[in-house]
């Protein structure tokens, strides 16, 4: 599992960024000083930094500039300075990527596998799971591909859209974990969650159909917890 650190002075971009990170089934690390994100590089396997340049302490800048004497971890600049002088600085410093402020977290997170695969192809180290090569997540008789985008149960392929497919890659990442409702829509559909929506409903019920999901007892994948979300049974 990947480890990501989020060095960002700002703690709503870290938990949102957190949210997204983690339902995607990244271990997350985060700080919002600059030394302490050069410790935190030194002191642990970090895959990828998203990383800010307004930090307290020593700026992103300048954090890049060490990290790059002793690692090509992939690097990621998320920034409100979106002049070119300052993007051509922070790639010329080495960051692989530049994000500018505000920003899509699902364009976010595309950079992050996109960095990824990237690094690990580079390395040597992409992990390749089935006869396919492509990267997934199995539980029980599923098997999601999160390179094609579908998934597969008995070996039998199921088309998803786009929205059920970031449904269940959150809930295969993390099986038996509960989901709000604002977290699901969040998630899947990019947006601020509007209490009353019935969309949600009405995903999970065609996801359900798909799978053959009869959610009675004991049997099922998606379990509804009233008063609370929805979960994959683990």
């Amino acid at each position: 599992m990947n480890r990501i650190l989020i060095a960002d002075d700002e703690a709503e971009i870290r938990s949102l960024l957190r949210l997204y990170l983690e339902n995607e089934g990244y271990e997350v690390e985060e700080t919002e000083d600059g030394n302490e994100a050069l410790k935190i590089l030194a002191g642990k396997d970090i895959d990828l930094c998203l990383l800010d340049i307004m930090l307290p302490g020593l700026d992103g800048f300048h954090v890049l500039q060490k990290l790059r004497q002793t690692s090509d971890i992939p690097v990621i600049i998320i920034s409100a300075k979106d002049t070119d002088p300052d993007k051509i600085l922070g790639l010329d410093l080495g960051a692989d990527d530049y994000i500018a402020k505000p920003f899509n977290p699902l364009e976010a997170m595309a950079r992050v596998r996109s960095n990824l695969r990237r690094y690990a192809a580079r390395t040597g180290t992409a992990e390749t799971e089935g006869s396919s090569g492509h990267r997934t997540l199995s539980h029980k008789d599923l098997v999601l591909d999160l390179d094609a985008c579908c998934i597969y149960k008995n070996d039998e392929r199921i088309d998803l859209t786009s929205v059920e497919f970031r449904i269940m890659n959150m809930f295969m990442a993390s099986p038996g974990k509960v989901f709000t409702k604002q977290q699901i829509y969040e998630n899947g559909w990019g947006d601020a969650y509007i209490t009353g929506d019935n969309s949600i409903m009405v995903c999970i019920s065609k996801l359900r159909t798909k799978l053959g999901d009869s959610e009675g007892e004991g049997e099922g994948y998606i379990r509804t917890i009233r008063g609370l979300g929805y979960r994959l049974e683990p």
